[in-house]
């Protein structure tokens, strides 16, 4: 009998310590923040319209948008003045990327082999001299270090039929 009730017990302590790691693990994760950081985070108001949810964030603002931003004006004069050199673009550089820099930029791809597409690619910026020493080049190869393993040392002959001497 008092194998039973500690048996019991033992169950009642198990699940008394499961359940709230199972609760906890059964929130969504923006429901986990702790107190404090609740208190300084802003609320999201949520409606639901026939099954559908629309959240409504009151946070700091737009969320940022995802890939590559625009090159600034300051940029492009530099890449139409890069293009000018060459003899591709005709004309002042006016920081805009308009269809004549388009096309200066798609015959400066045919002179230097690149699919012409007129928009910037790191590997025209780079033979411009306008990209980085890395873009467009594949992942770093580990150099090789002169603590590689030994070689093999040479295996002294052995024969099978004893040597008179």
């Amino acid at each position: 009998m008092i194998k039973r009730i500690r048996l019991i017990l033992f169950g009642v302590v198990v699940i008394a310590c499961v359940v709230p790691i199972l609760f906890i693990a059964a929130r969504p994760a923006a429901a986990q923040s702790s107190s404090s950081s609740a208190k300084k985070k802003k609320k999201t108001v949520s409606t639901k319209v026939a099954g559908k949810s629309k959240g409504k964030s009151k946070g700091k603002g737009a969320a940022k948008p995802k890939g590559q931003a625009a090159p600034s004006a300051d940029r492009i004069k530099e890449i139409q003045t890069a293009l000018q050199k060459d003899g591709s673009y005709d004309g002042a550089p006016t920081g805009k990327w308009d269809p004549a820099t388009t096309d200066a930029m798609r015959k400066y791809q045919e002179k230097i082999g690149v699919n012409p597409s007129g928009k910037i690619d790191a590997v025209s910026l780079n033979k411009l001299g306008l990209g980085s020493d890395t873009a467009g080049k594949g992942a770093p190869v580990p150099a090789a270090t002169s603590s590689t393993a030994p070689a093999p040392a040479s295996k002294q002959p052995t024969s099978a039929s004893p040597t008179t001497e």
